[in-house]
């Protein structure tokens, strides 16, 4: 199979637990403490990918200064995108209550959210692709982070579209895109940057840890603590272990 078809499918595979969740959130009612849990417990798995995974590759891929200027641009990048799509409804995207705004709240509202679950994703499914450059196996501590934590935001941000009056056509589609755009993303990483330098490496994984570590606290962590509140932290810390423990256990 050719590596950029592999990688395709990888980022298919851990965008398609975007489905789950909001399959989950769509038939079930799911309580939103144990919700918080899942979204607090992917932060940590998700922060922990990107330091021992992302980070650390990168700079002993191309250096320290690459992976610095990467890695402080796609935090930029992230936060001046993401305050765009929130002057226009997608600010609480990721949010299971009624935060979530309708279409006749906020007219365009839908399609901020869809390009804000887009940026979400594009970044993690990029390193899919990066961490199959030059033949080497696929990472699959990175996998099963990008995975783990997708499955409580798509859980989470589809409980509050349900909410918004959305119906199961714009939710199923949002989702399905996203899992289909992740395998589109993860290609095109491994497509375009097959001849990159150690430096441009560097630089484009610590633009997604970024993008990502962004996310994390702009996104993923306000709907955990809005409802686990002082557990938040401890929930945390144990997904950041569990995800540590498999990078170390994968070597």
């Amino acid at each position: 199979m050719p590596i950029w078809l592999e990688a395709g499918l990888w980022g298919a595979l851990a965008g398609g637990a975007l489905l789950i969740g909001a399959a989950i959130a769509w038939f079930r009612r799911v309580p939103p403490r144990a919700i918080a849990t899942i979204m607090a417990f992917g932060a940590g798995v998700l922060i922990a990918a990107l330091s021992f995974e992302l980070l650390d590759e990168a700079e002993r891929t191309g250096g320290l200064a690459p992976t610095a200027a990467g890695f402080l641009g796609g935090a930029c990048a992230y936060v001046a995108a993401n305050a765009l799509l929130a002057r226009h409804g997608a600010r609480h995207r990721k949010r299971s209550g009624a935060q979530q705004p309708s279409e006749a709240d906020v007219q365009g509202s839908g399609a901020a959210i869809a390009v804000g679950a887009l940026l979400d994703g594009v970044p993690e499914s990029v390193v899919l692709g990066l961490s199959l450059l030059g033949g080497g196996d696929i990472g699959l501590a990175v996998v099963a982070a990008v995975f783990i934590s997708n499955v409580p935001e798509g859980l989470s941000s589809a409980a509050g579209m349900k909410r918004a009056g959305r119906g199961p056509g714009y939710v199923f589609g949002i989702w399905g895109g996203i899992a289909l755009a992740s395998g589109l993303a993860a290609m095109l990483g491994n497509l375009a940057l097959e001849s990159a330098s150690p430096a441009a490496i560097a630089v484009i994984m610590g633009v997604a840890a970024g993008a990502i570590l962004a996310m994390v606290a702009d996104t993923m962590i306000p709907e955990a603590f809005e409802n686990a509140h002082m557990l938040t932290g401890l929930i945390t810390t144990a997904g950041f272990l569990t995800a540590f423990a498999v990078e170390r256990l994968a070597a």
